[in-house]
């Protein structure tokens, strides 16, 4: 009888062991959307997300990220990942609100005071209540609220340097009734377009301008045929990371963890990143891509944001009055 090789037998063991754990360990695709081009602001922080996820998990979350509409649109996204149809999808705070209304908080005109208010609101209870409730009220998960840059106001037809200079201009704003109220409140025509028009709408000049974080007027190229530049700090756009609950029943509890750490440690790197951006890409805009600058005195601006922040602080009802109150007691 030949006596067992017991190196053969050890390396056997080894392949059924190593194969049982890959067998077990559940490899899952995330496919994870948004709308802007692959080197946006969205395209780096899903870049991050992906390596901090499928290094937390070991490898068993492989993230695609899927620029460009490719999976769906921005404005259909939240609906797709109610219904399940959408793992992720990066969504401007704004185009949330149609679907969840209390996000509209975090989109008032001047709401946020400094950089350190905005992240001690998502950072702290503000934040930690609107994950949980927007879970509870919509099924879908928003993973990390992410960086955040201000709105900047572009147009093809004049400088702005005094809310008069507003008067009549054609506005391209998101679908969302903050945003509408603000810009009738500065004098302009608020014109309601979904994100997909935006582009063709200001190079075909259906409308005269609009707003964006200012890497997006870059990314976008929107510099080619929007030539003013105008700071007016009115609104914070900001970036958050969204899941469906289909894709996070799909987790164990030990990858759910992971995943939820990789989207706070990527949104807290992002923000590092894109924290002194701002004042670079202005500058690259003016020099670079021939934008006229102007930074009007905000004195009539905030006064008009703080009158649309009391109209819908009333009209919203209590929880969403709670909110506001929270947000500017976390200012002092």
């Amino acid at each position: 009888m030949k006596t067992p090789n017991v190196k053969a037998l050890a390396a056997s063991a080894v392949l059924v062991s190593v194969t049982a754990t890959s067998a077990l360990a559940a490899d899952i695709t995330m496919n994870l959307g948004f709308g802007a081009p692959e080197e946006s602001l969205y395209g780096r922080f899903g870049k991050i997300f992906e390596a901090k996820a499928e290094e937390y998990t070991g490898g068993s979350i492989d993230v695609k990220l899927r620029c460009c509409n490719q999976i769906s649109s921005e404005d259909e996204a939240f609906k797709a990942m109610q219904l399940g149809t959408v793992d992720g999808f990066f969504i401007t705070s704004n185009n949330v609100s149609p679907h969840w209304p209390l996000m509209d908080v975090t989109v008032l005109p001047y709401i946020f005071q400094s950089g350190k208010h905005l992240e001690d609101v998502v950072d702290g209870e503000v934040g930690d209540f609107m994950k949980a409730q927007l879970q509870t009220d919509t099924s879908v998960h928003l993973l990390s609220f992410g960086p955040a840059l201000y709105r900047d106001f572009f147009n093809s037809v004049r400088p702005v340097n005094t809310m008069a200079d507003m008067d009549g201009l054609k506005i391209r704003v998101p679908k969302n009734e903050v945003m509408l109220a603000t810009f009738e409140a500065f004098g302009a025509n608020p014109v309601p377009l979904a994100w997909s028009e935006t582009p063709t709408a200001l190079q075909t000049g259906t409308v005269d301008g609009g707003d964006n974080g200012t890497s997006f007027i870059r990314d976008m190229k929107f510099y080619e045929f929007e030539k003013h530049l105008v700071v007016l700090e009115h609104f914070v756009a900001m970036a958050p990371l969204f899941a469906s609950d289909n894709f996070m029943k799909k987790l164990s509890d030990e990858q759910r963890e992971q995943v939820l750490r990789a989207a706070t440690d990527a949104g807290i790197e992002m923000r590092q990143q894109v924290s002194n951006e701002t004042a670079e890409v202005r500058k690259w805009l003016v020099e670079e891509g021939g934008m006229a600058m102007t930074t009007p005195d905000k004195a009539d601006f905030v006064e008009a944001g703080k009158k649309v922040q009391n109209e819908f602080a009333e009209k919203r009802g209590a929880q969403f009055q709670e909110l506001v109150a929270k947000i500017q007691a976390a200012a002092n």
